[in-house]
């Protein structure tokens, strides 16, 4: 935490407004001021006029924490740690979702998306996005450029490479792109399984469940794609409405192993019991593996999706083992 400066104290170094702050953060002024009073940082210093002035070191750990509020963890439990901490966490939020791409770091064709990013050449990555899904189909392209290149930009954006409006022009160009994919690969009418794909409340990683659909449509299943947050009382409701074969939850990384146990425990409670729960996750599988629950299958990565759907299928035949199973 940076302590506050006198009003006489020289200034130097660069300082940043509260509206500097909050146009590079995406954090609000009334949030910052907020989080002020209560938690005692950010603490900023003050000019000639009471106004807040932000250094470097706090507008730093300031990205840092909207990234990690981004991967789930609420203000409470982040705001107010030491930088060494925060950056731990974020290390920690980036290692496992980096890893497929190899330790060496993004391979030329995510590098080279992100250096459009960069400069704002967003018709580039849509038109290379979009040639990468022609060539190498739905699940290859989440895989191989879609999952790395979120990792890449949200590290660039904590490192202050990428503005708030660039990371957020990246989700949108790519959710595009991804339904734009999704819906020219409809699976007809009555195709099963039939997944309800959705997250628990406080769960709002909207782009990680699109990915997942790609897995779904690219292995021929229906999804009823809710987006992130529901209750879990509609998730049931939802999933007996829309005759749902299979329930799909996600958990990121940042999601506390009791909250976990009991959001999939209460929803399997709730749900008919020919009705499948599928789980997924950074989240879920430490959790979910220590605490088998009778009737959720666990999925380690999204890639696992296609065999999933292979097996439900393979126990809806006729002598098949049907019923809920872990892998």
């Amino acid at each position: 935490m940076t302590a506050a400066a006198a009003p006489s104290e020289p200034q130097t170094a660069a300082l940043w407004t509260i509206a500097d702050v909050e146009r590079d953060t995406g954090i609000g002024k009334d949030t910052l001021r907020v989080w002020e009073r209560r938690y005692g940082f950010p603490r900023p210093r003050r000019d000639g006029q009471g106004n807040r002035l932000y250094d470097a070191a706090q507008l730093a750990q300031l990205r840092l924490i909207r990234r990690l509020m981004d991967a789930g963890l609420r203000p409470g439990r982040i705001v107010g740690l030491p930088a060494a901490q925060l950056e731990a966490l974020a290390q920690q939020l980036s290692a496992p979702a980096a890893a497929p791409a190899g330790a060496a770091g993004p391979d030329g064709a995510v590098a080279r998306m992100l250096a459009w990013l960069r400069e704002d050449r967003v018709e580039a990555l849509r038109a290379a996005l979009r040639q990468a899904l022609r060539q190498r189909g739905l699940a290859a392209t989440v895989d191989a450029l879609v999952a790395p290149l979120a990792v890449e930009v949200g590290l660039a954006w904590q490192r202050g490479e990428l503005l708030v409006y660039q990371e957020h022009l990246f989700t949108e160009t790519v959710q595009g792109v991804l339904r734009e994919a999704l819906a020219e690969r409809e699976p007809p009418t009555g195709a099963r399984p039939c997944v309800l794909l959705t997250t628990t409340p406080g769960e709002t990683h909207q782009l990680g469940l699109l990915m997942v659909q790609c897995h779904l449509a690219e292995a021929g299943a229906r999804c009823v794609a809710l987006g992130p947050a529901t209750p879990l009382a509609d998730i049931a409701e939802a999933a007996r409405r829309t005759a749902a074969d299979v329930v799909g939850l996600s958990f990121s990384a940042w999601s506390a192993p009791r909250d976990v146990l009991d959001a999939v425990q209460r929803l399997r409670a709730a749900l008919p019991a020919a009705v499948q729960l599928w789980v997924g996750g950074a989240g879920a599988q430490r959790p979910l593996r220590r605490a088998r629950s009778a009737g959720v299958t666990l999925l380690a990565r999204a890639a696992d999706v296609g065999a999933a759907v292979s097996r439900w299928r393979a126990a809806q035949a006729p002598g098949g083992a049907s019923g809920n199973s872990a892998p």
